[in-house]
């Protein structure tokens, strides 16, 4: 099935790029790529000896029956709308928009034509979540009760040899900021600890940094447990840092991505179990298995991970922080 299926990826920047090489180590042959810049099509073409157009009108033409959107975060919904109405599948870069708006027609679109939709949350994939995934739901600590989540590198440093003040994360036109650009601690914190039901943020621009967008956003929850949630995000850190903490009445579950490592301390034992990555394993392995699992889901052999309707919750979650912080209130998240 998969030799035989045609898939269009939307946007050849770096995202883009990576899930062609993957999708290729897979076994996919039939790949057809799309960006506007000429540049990044030949380079794409050149790179990974797959055919590469700028014309959207031809890439359609080509019939594809999944299609990946890897544009940037403000074209995400039309690029989307428009494949649904083709009755292709889809794999949609997260977050799934810049804004709430126009999306209830995109769902209403995947319910009637069935289609496989998967929003690429790669950290639902790292070894280290999934320990922690995996430690919850064994009652390792009993009663989680908070959660506290830190993301922060410094904006500059993304892309090296990039001007980031170009780049969408620097433009409020594109979808940029440090709340959606950094939606994976919103996502995977309501993966670990269930929905939010209440939402209270700060955020702004702090820094020096010459962008439109928010670099530093504070955001603190309330799940529908009752627990708490602290997340921190920034575009400002100079060292990268990417962590999460979760407080139980029996003991604490630390992970540190940059130490590659979970920590669990029990309660009842006194002491610290450490949990290593996998030897040898590479950032690029979460992207591999994600694209194993959207494969497999196209397959119908697997349910998606997280698809629009999940992906649409965490981007009601990112909206009202966004809200709360103008307001300077708190805001409710519809169940």
């Amino acid at each position: 099935m998969l030799e035989k299926m045609k898939i269009l990826v939307i946007g050849c920047g770096s995202i883009g790029s990576r899930h062609i090489r993957n999708l290729k180590s897979l076994g996919v042959k039939e790949l057809l790529a799309c960006d506007v810049r000429q540049d990044r099509a030949a380079r794409i073409s050149s790179e990974h000896g797959v055919e590469a157009v700028t014309d959207m009108n031809r890439a359609w033409r080509s019939a594809p029956e999944a299609a990946l959107i890897t544009a940037p975060t403000s074209l995400h919904l039309a690029l989307a709308l428009h494949a649904a109405e083709q009755g292709c599948h889809l794999f949609i870069e997260k977050p799934l928009a810049d804004g709430l708006n126009g999306l209830e027609q995109l769902l209403e679109k995947v319910r009637r034509k069935d289609l496989v939709t998967l929003v690429g949350c790669n950290l639902r994939f790292h070894p280290g979540l999934l320990r922690i995934k995996s430690l919850l739901e064994d009652d390792a600590i009993g009663k989680p009760l908070s959660l506290r989540a830190e993301f922060g590198q410094y904006l500059p440093d993304w892309h090296p040899g990039e001007d980031y003040t170009a780049n969408y994360s620097a433009r409020r036109d594109l979808g940029g900021g440090v709340i959606l650009d950094a939606i994976h601690e919103i996502d995977y914190a309501r993966w670990l600890m269930g929905e939010v039901t209440l939402v209270a943020c700060l955020a702004g621009k702090l820094s020096r940094l010459k962008i439109e967008t928010e670099d530093t956003a504070a955001l603190l929850l309330r799940f529908d447990s009752g627990a708490f949630g602290e997340i921190h995000l920034d575009y400002v850190q100079r060292a990268y840092r990417r962590t999460c903490q979760i407080i139980g009445e029996e003991g604490t579950i630390l992970w540190d991505y940059a130490q590659r490592e979970v920590r669990w301390f029990r309660a009842g034992a006194k002491k610290w179990k450490v949990f290593r990555n996998p030897s040898g394993w590479q950032a690029n392995d979460m992207y591999l298995d994600e694209m194993r699992h959207f494969l497999r889901c196209l397959e119908r052999t697997e349910k998606p991970e997280l698809d629009v309707f999940g992906a649409f919750r965490d981007l009601a979650i990112a909206a009202a922080a966004g809200n709360s912080s103008a307001a300077e209130s708190f805001i409710r998240i519809r169940q």
